[in-house]
């Protein structure tokens, strides 16, 4: 799971860096409370971000105007944003799937990824159903979503949407090979149920502002202690899973056994190569090595909705990843 982080301004920007924030994201909260940075200031932020850190430009909620909105996403893969954001409040379906499909072929030949966003709060505004975010980000050719709150009231994501809604969402857009990102007032106290879900990133601002007041500035040092939080929770310093009971590996064929090692792959990479061995003919059980333990949970959702088994868990002390034992 990354930590996006948004700043609107380059100071805020250094402080963000300086936590280590994993994303940098440049928005304007004087436009609709989610507007978009000038240009100016994107160009010095990702001028300021190093390469190995991301910069992402959102563009909030945009113009019911497929031309316009397509030359701010341009823009942004001119500037060379890891990412852009285009947002809908009260668009409609079809209209927001012709803007995203725009804004993809304006960033032909950039690397800079187009993000589909929708609002958990969207019955506030008649606005399309969060619900069907995976949809949308499939029908408009996005490679990854984000689920906010257009809300700034003290309300906050869980308000609006249950745990597992938002896991269900998550986990369809992994096995997509989606990105898939939450936001919307998240606090250090939400950070159970996010590490549940299991994100490929968790947005904030508030939560690492002073006084936890959003139009306060970014401090570093509440974006490291976020950081280090959430780092607690992906290395199960701090469990929020359920224990997996752990079966009879009496009786079990052990030939035709295969690996499937994840180190340094996403849980979309990995759910992607367990199901092309599985369909290899002759597999009797696959480990499969999982760096991060939150994917572990992934991995279990993924075994159960295949009908796979799970044998049998461990860590591995020399590497600290997770061991998961599968009988397709």
């Amino acid at each position: 799971m990354l930590l996006m982080v948004s700043v609107q301004d380059l100071q805020e920007a250094k402080h963000a860096i300086k936590g280590e924030a994993d994303i940098v994201d440049v928005k304007n909260l004087q436009e609709a409370l989610v507007g978009s940075a000038h240009p100016v200031l994107v160009k010095q932020v990702r001028d300021l971000v190093p390469l190995e850190q991301h910069a992402s430009v959102t563009l909030g909620v945009v113009p019911k105007q497929v031309g316009t909105v397509a030359m701010a996403v341009y823009t942004a893969g001119i500037l060379n944003a890891t990412s852009v954001k285009v947002g809908f409040m009260n668009t409609e379906y079809s209209l927001a799937k012709e803007i995203l499909l725009a804004s993809k072929e304006a960033l032909e030949g950039s690397e800079t990824k187009l993000i589909g966003s929708l609002f958990a709060d969207s019955e506030i505004s008649d606005g399309i159903d969060p619900g069907l975010m995976q949809d949308l980000a499939v029908d408009g050719n996005c490679d990854g979503w984000l689920i906010d709150t257009i809300t700034k009231d003290g309300r906050n994501l869980f308000d609006f949407m249950e745990e597992s809604q938002l896991r269900d969402l998550v986990f369809s857009g992994k096995k997509m090979g989606i990105s898939t990102a939450l936001s919307g007032h998240l606090k250090l106290q939400n950070l159970d149920e996010i590490s549940r879900i299991n994100p490929d990133i968790v947005g904030v601002r508030g939560a690492v502002c002073a006084k936890q007041d959003r139009s306060k500035g970014v401090y570093w040092e509440s974006v490291k202690e976020f950081k280090r939080q959430l780092n607690l929770r992906q290395t199960g310093e701090i469990n929020v899973l359920e224990n997996v009971q752990n079966k009879s590996i009496d009786n079990l064929n052990f030939e035709n056994w295969i690996v499937v090692d994840g180190t340094g792959k996403n849980c979309a990479s990995i759910l992607s190569e367990l199901d092309q061995r599985i369909l290899e003919n002759g597999v009797n059980l696959i480990e499969a090595i999982i760096p991060d333990i939150l994917n572990t949970y992934d991995v279990v959702i993924w075994a159960e909705q295949n009908g796979h088994s799970i044998i049998n868990q461990r860590k591995d002390n020399s590497t600290n990843s997770i061991r998961i034992l599968i009988k397709p």
